[in-house]
């Protein structure tokens, strides 16, 4: 039996881990599914730009979790950094500087 080919992202390829979770749970891969590439790509660099396995595990929990209560992308997250079609703005650049100190 074949894997099935769930979406990624405009940047990001969609990880093993959070393939499996997506594919565990129908409501929340049908919600996958429905969202732009743009909005599933902040989902996975969400996920995987994190330090820590115990919080990407979190992370990995509250996709699928706020995918089904409706939410289409992070809350409070400053965006993919990873993007090379566009410049980073203003404001998220004051955020990695603030990072980077």
């Amino acid at each position: 039996m074949s894997k099935r080919v769930i979406p990624g992202g405009t940047v990001h390829e969609l990880p093993a881990d959070l393939h499996k979770a997506l594919s565990s749970n129908k409501a929340a891969l049908d919600k996958w599914e429905s969202l732009t590439p743009l909005a599933r790509n902040e989902w996975i660099c969400w996920t995987i730009n994190v330090k820590q396995e115990k919080t990407r595990d979190d992370h990995i929990r509250r996709v699928v979790k706020e995918l089904i209560e409706g939410m289409c992308r992070p809350c409070c997250w400053i965006g993919c950094i990873h993007r090379t079609d566009k410049a980073i703005s203003p404001s998220v650049q004051r955020v990695l500087n603030k990072q980077a100190k």
